[in-house]
């Protein structure tokens, strides 16, 4: 059976060349970075390497990254680091409705401590209003968190503008970047943000290791691993050093294909989907914002249909597809994200999300909406 992978927001493949890089560190090169011996600056080397690979894909110094474990720790550390920083006495953060979970469980935390944190509602595509960011803050204010593209349904914040806006304030700010990284240009001096976070998993690297992006003149966050100075006296521990070569590898890639403009075949395939859709599939309901998305991301619902029977039969021909994100599948609960753009229960109930990558292609995406057409009218034959 011929396996069809459209659940590249949850996670990508590991690239054959970000393998290739990886591998040497797991047999021979396995000096550890803090070591001032030969094999240890190998190491130290290696990781410097990656850092300026990380810091070119989304145009910072390499000093202003750190790496970390992945995106939900680089979330983590923005918003915990800011809030617990010790010159911090302020008590109020801003964000926004549709937020991934590794934004929403810290600051439910920081609530548990009396912080205040207000979060914004958007709109039926799940847009953040700029002006309803600075209209909220106040003199209390330590931080503004928004996302630059949501998981879901791929809807793009006018995150530049979100990002002046807060400055002029003189507020803090962080956007989790996780979904837009590799996908869309990115560059930390045009979105005006103060921390931005990366996974590596999401741009074809290896999983466990990401990075946060802390602009240069940034105050002193308050350090959640504590160690032996790795990172700067930022983030304590022997560093992955595989995952981060591996990760440095997927940035330098992922900048190619950017500047070769290959996200754009993403894009195509995108509208071939959604075209075909609606072409052999009634009553359908696209999601999200039309034109301000991410080029690879398709969410829609299927009127009369269950979602998670839709799933099911796609994944029974070989066709892996989402209902929602996967780091909160398995809840049993309404997506947050659709709720939060105040769609009814039944039409959150029916559906999937799209998330293509580069391995598919336009004979992936058709034989998708066939097989999906199927489905759909078995799943509301059943329901009727």
């Amino acid at each position: 059976m011929h396996k069809i992978y459209l659940d590249h927001n949850a996670t990508t493949p590991v690239l054959p060349e970000v393998l290739d890089v990886m591998l040497p560190f797991y047999k021979n090169q396995f000096g550890n970075p803090s070591s001032v011996h030969s094999e240890g600056r190998v190491a130290r080397v290696s990781l410097d390497v990656a850092r300026e690979q990380v810091a070119e894909l989304i145009g910072a110094k390499p000093v202003e990254i750190v790496f970390t474990s992945g995106g939900s720790e680089s979330n983590n550390f923005a918003i915990l680091g800011v809030a617990l920083s010790l010159n911090n006495k302020k008590r109020h953060i801003v964000t926004s409705a549709v937020e991934h979970s590794a934004i929403i469980n810290p600051l439910k935390q920081l609530e548990t401590l009396g912080f205040c944190i207000d979060y914004i509602p958007v709109d039926s595509y799940g847009r953040v209003d700029p002006q309803k960011v600075k209209s909220i803050i106040t003199n209390s204010t330590a931080l503004v968190t928004i996302q630059h593209a949501n998981s879901e349904v791929g809807t793009l914040q006018n995150i530049s503008e979100i990002g002046k806006l807060v400055q002029s304030k003189g507020v803090l700010f962080h956007t989790d970047a996780v979904q837009t990284i590799g996908k869309i240009p990115v560059n930390v001096n045009n979105l005006e943000a103060d921390l931005l976070s990366i996974s590596s998993h999401k741009i074809y690297g290896p999983k466990g290791v990401g990075a946060l992006f802390i602009k240069k003149g940034t105050p002193s966050l308050f350090c959640l691993v504590s160690g032996g100075g790795q990172e700067k006296k930022r983030r304590g521990g022997t560093e992955n050093v595989p995952g981060i070569v591996g990760f440095g590898k997927a940035c330098q890639i992922a900048q190619y294909r950017l500047i070769k403009g290959h996200t754009e075949q993403l894009k195509k395939m995108r509208d071939q989907l959604r075209k075909q859709i609606n072409k052999l599939i009634p009553n359908v309901n696209f999601f999200g914002c039309p034109d301000k998305c991410l080029p690879n991301t398709l969410n829609c619902g299927f009127e009369g249909a269950d979602g998670e029977a839709l799933l099911i039969a796609l994944d029974m021909e070989g066709i892996f597809v989402s209902t929602g994100s996967a780091c909160s599948s398995g809840t049993g609960l309404p997506s947050q994200v659709l709720s939060a753009m105040r769609l009814p229960k039944s039409m959150i109930s029916s559906s999937l999300r799209f998330s293509l990558g580069f391995s598919n292609t336009f004979e992936d995406v058709n034989f998708t909406a066939a097989t999906l057409a199927n489905a759909v009218m078995l799943s509301r034959k059943n329901m009727s």
